[in-house]
């Protein structure tokens, strides 16, 4: 029970001092279920963040869930979840109460501006530590190319592609060439 409530705790905490979403969350995420508590590995929270981002749902949701379904199965995941997700439903309820006259409060659109700031500089943090771990082989540098080359000739024109279609496309390209190399090798084998 003691793990269970640690877990809602550290994801209430999360939950709770991050804005901006799942990609600001991923740096507090690593610190406190890597370098704190060692609830995962680097190399986990890297699969981790991949797979939480390609599949439903809300980035940060998805990997509390993980992270609190490999400590304590199907009772963490839900403790992690609840954690990540009840600071903001309980903020949100707050502030709908008085929606409109919130947003015209001085102070909240100051603090508003900064907090812009300060969520593109975490996501720009997780970038580059995701880019960091990032294997030095060629196959992810090249895929990672392109698809920057991609989405920035997409900005560039105002093309209307959506990010997931570039996530597929670098999907399908990892395993037609993981699926080429197997092929080779059985080939070299015979």
């Amino acid at each position: 029970m003691k793990t269970l409530w640690t877990l809602f705790f550290s994801f209430f905490k999360i939950g709770l001092f991050t804005f901006g979403g799942g990609y600001a969350m991923i740096p507090l995420i690593e610190r406190i279920c890597v370098d704190r508590k060692n609830w995962i590995t680097h190399e986990e929270m890297m699969n981790i963040t991949v797979l939480a981002e390609s599949t439903p749902g809300p980035i940060a949701v998805n990997c509390a869930t993980y992270v609190g379904l490999k400590r304590k199965g199907l009772a963490g995941a839900v403790a992690a979840t609840v954690g990540v997700v009840f600071p903001s439903f309980c903020i949100l309820l707050l502030i709908s109460f008085f929606f409109d006259r919130f947003l015209q409060i001085a102070w909240v659109a100051s603090a508003f501006r900064g907090i812009k700031i300060a969520v593109g500089i975490l996501i720009a943090d997780a970038g580059v530590r995701m880019l960091r771990k990032t294997p030095k082989k060629a196959l992810p540098i090249s895929v990672l190319l392109c698809a920057c080359a991609a989405m920035l000739a997409i900005d560039f024109f105002s093309l209307h592609v959506s990010t997931i279609v570039l996530m597929l496309v670098s999907a399908a390209v990892s395993l037609l060439v993981c699926l080429a190399g197997r092929r080779t090798q059985k080939g070299a084998r015979k």
